[in-house]
């Protein structure tokens, strides 16, 4: 079952158009609209799954974010890349935040929490996945919750806050971003993961670029995008970091939509010239990371 969005989720603007007419080339085959706010440009999939129905499109063992087991090339340069990233997330949320209190939304199996309280930070995940979630309680004895908007303690505060490649898939945004802002310490600090649909590889995949990931991403960012919806809510973006090696992977698997087979060396130049045309800050890396603080001290 589907639903459509009357008006833009940033601006209220009732006027759009159609900006991409895209499908579901990882699971289903069905066909989902991109629309663009005519207003401010926002890009979100219209009509999309409701709450309710989402669920089934994330039913299978081989959707990465939320599997445990690892078969084939694809799910093993994720892994790898994943073992690597750990290292590197824990670094910037150390760089960014001098808390101790952190917590993950969308944690998946927990082997960032799970990296971050080995360190010595107090943490709190949410993953709605219930396989997921016993995992990371079960494995690396995480505090997990089912649900951000009634599982986390509105009271509580955090000195960070992380969503790895998880806004795109929220759909109550408003009421997320206005208790997310709400759960920062006066110096905590939010870093959003998110894909850049403005990206070389986005632009040269066109409707076959993974990263619209129709129609689990229900919100296509651009930095421009993120900036006024981050202001919308009273936050201001400090920082933006590149997610260089989310081109190649991403390009791979894009690859495969386009063409029905993978051409590794192709993936590999494209992700290869789409991080040398992100200096360019209208097109921007593939992926991007924010860092974002309340603008009220």
């Amino acid at each position: 079952m589907n639903e459509k969005l009357s008006a833009c989720p940033i601006c209220d603007n009732h006027e759009k158009n159609i900006f991409l007419d895209g499908q579901d080339y990882f699971l289903t085959q069905k066909k989902f609209d991109i629309v663009e706010c005519s207003s401010c440009g926002f890009r979100f999939t219209n009509p999309r799954p409701t709450v309710e129905s989402a669920e089934t499109y994330y039913q299978t063992d081989d959707y990465i974010s939320h599997g445990t087991q690892e078969s084939g090339i694809v799910p093993m340069l994720y892994g790898i890349a994943r073992h690597f990233a750990l290292r590197s997330k824990f670094g910037i949320v150390k760089r960014y935040s001098p808390g101790k209190a952190i917590l993950d939304i969308g944690c998946g199996t927990g082997e960032f929490l799970n990296y971050c309280q080995r360190k010595g930070l107090r943490c709190t995940g949410v993953e709605p996945s219930v396989k997921a979630r016993k995992f990371a309680e079960t494995t690396y004895r995480l505090d997990v919750k089912p649900d951000f908007l009634n599982g986390i303690d509105p009271s509580v505060r955090f000195d960070c806050i992380t969503l790895w490649h998880v806004l795109e898939h929220i759909h109550k945004l408003d009421e997320t971003l206005k208790k997310l802002s709400r759960l920062l310490n006066k110096d905590g600090v939010l870093i959003l993961a998110l894909p850049n649909s403005n990206s070389y590889d986005a632009q040269y995949y066109g409707k076959f670029w993974a990263a619209y990931d129709l129609p689990r991403h229900i919100y296509h960012f651009t930095r421009e995008s993120l900036t006024k919806l981050a202001d919308k809510y009273n936050l201001s973006c400090q920082n933006v970091i590149p997610l260089k090696l989310d081109a190649y992977y991403i390009s791979i698997l894009s690859e495969k939509y386009k063409r029905g087979s993978t051409n590794y060396f192709q993936a590999f130049i494209r992700g290869l010239i789409s991080n040398q045309k992100a200096g360019n800050p209208k097109i921007g890396h593939s992926s991007e990371i924010y860092i974002l603080k309340s603008k009220i001290s």
